[in-house]
């Protein structure tokens, strides 16, 4: 999977959780919740990765 696609990845897991966190909150559903904010931190570890090739490929475009 290419950096961009991660990162792609990553914002949509990422809006998804909180929305989900957002639903759970006015429902009272502490389960839903729970899965938004699991998912969004998902969304932030795949924006990471994306991160890290990008840097890992500029670190080796200059070699």
């Amino acid at each position: 999977m290419g950096s961009t696609s991660d990162k792609i990845k990553g914002a949509t897991n990422e809006a998804v959780g909180k929305v989900k966190q957002g639903i759970g909150e006015a429902t009272d559903n502490a389960s839903l919740k729970g899965e938004g904010k699991l998912q969004e931190h998902k969304g932030e570890a795949q924006q990471a990765v994306g991160k890290a090739k990008d840097a890992l490929k500029k670190g080796i475009d200059k070699a």
